[in-house]
């Protein structure tokens, strides 16, 4: 379908982990320039209002740099959302040699083919250092490009598995809400597109940021990315109310030790009734979901404090300071000293 492509690295930092500070990521020397790339018909009117949510407001109150935000498509002009609302678009193909952040909502996939001038400039952005951001079906396009060769990668799940057959070299996983390769992350699309852009949010400026855009939006602060598309089983409002109190106990008593017994204790379940309850409810395991909490906890503390990692550790339900360096050096990309410098320098970068 396509000419063949080298992989491309998938080790890289998120930006604001790498010595860019100078362009905006982490700073304000300059608006960060945010291009969203939209097509006559294929405009999905949700995902697009979520990257204008994000991007499209000065959210510098919030702790989040100063954007420059627009759309972006082949021919500027009127084009039309998958809704048929018309919506004026000014900027072309050209915009995406000065982005920073390259966002795509959706793309048809059977009648419409990318175009190698479309194709072009998403690579030749990506070789530049952008982070690129495809919503539902937009993975296509980044997959179309070459970009997403030898890495691990989400869509909308009722076209994962169009996506799997048509580009092999890509790994794709129908379950999760987005994947984060560094500088090319995908999502699920639709509700699960706040989730992505929140993600990048709390990536790249912090959680403090990421938590105060979601009280503006009115959303949950975070969902992990690992958490699944959908739940196939409806719970019951008495067991759901249940579960949500004892989910409410364990974020109050990180620093205890809180096991699945403990918890279906509280719930009044057996274990093996309550992780079965867990996963069909959350989407995720007993497990999984405190390990979340515990780390993003941990990154509220580093940014808001000057406490150790080894009282950090403690605080928030680690068994030693080890346990949580390899925590959230696995989860997060980088130590959580390293991450409170990061932080730290970026908090610094906004008040000059």
């Amino acid at each position: 379908m396509r000419a063949g492509l080298p992989p491309h690295e998938w080790q890289d930092r998120p930006l604001s982990r790498r010595s860019c500070h100078h362009v905006g990521m982490a700073g304000t020397s300059r608006p960060l320039v945010v291009s969203t790339l939209v097509a006559d018909g294929l405009v999905g009117s949700f995902g697009l209002g979520v990257a204008v949510e994000v991007f499209g407001y000065d959210r510098r109150a919030m702790g989040l740099p100063r954007f420059d935000f627009g759309l972006v498509t082949e021919r500027p002009g009127v084009v039309r959302t998958d809704t048929g609302i018309p919506v004026t678009v000014e900027h072309g193909l050209d915009r995406l040699a000065a982005s920073d952040i390259v966002t795509i909502t959706a793309w048809e996939l059977f009648t419409r083919v990318p175009s190698p001038p479309l194709l072009d400039a998403f690579r030749e952005a990506h070789a530049r250092g952008a982070l690129m951001i495809s919503q539902c079906t937009g993975a296509f396009v980044l997959a179309e490009a070459g970009l997403l060769d030898g890495l691990r990668a989400t869509t909308h799940w009722k076209y994962a598995g169009e996506l799997a057959a048509r580009y092999p070299a890509v790994h794709v996983d129908p379950t999760v809400l987005y994947v984060d390769n560094g500088r090319l992350i995908t999502g699920a699309g639709t509700a699960a597109g706040v989730d992505t852009l929140l993600h990048v949010v709390r990536r790249e400026w912090g959680a403090a940021a990421a938590n105060a855009l979601a009280r503006e939006m009115v959303v949950p602060p975070h969902r992990d990315g690992g958490q699944a598309q959908f739940i196939d089983t409806p719970v019951a409002a008495c067991e759901d109310d249940r579960l949500g109190a004892v989910l409410d106990w364990a974020v109050a008593h990180l620093a205890e030790e809180i096991s699945v017994d403990t918890l279906a204790r509280r719930a009044l379940m057996s274990p093996r009734s309550f992780a079965r309850r867990f996963k069909a409810t959350t989407g995720t395991t007993p497990h999984a979901w405190l390990l979340g909490q515990r780390l993003a906890a941990a990154e509220a503390l580093l940014e808001n404090s000057d406490a150790p990692v080894e009282e950090i550790a403690r605080l928030v339900g680690f068994a030693t300071a080890a346990g949580l360096r390899e925590q959230f050096t696995r989860r997060r990309g980088v130590s959580p000293r390293a991450y409170r410098q990061t932080f730290r320098a970026a908090s610094g970068d906004r008040a000059a």
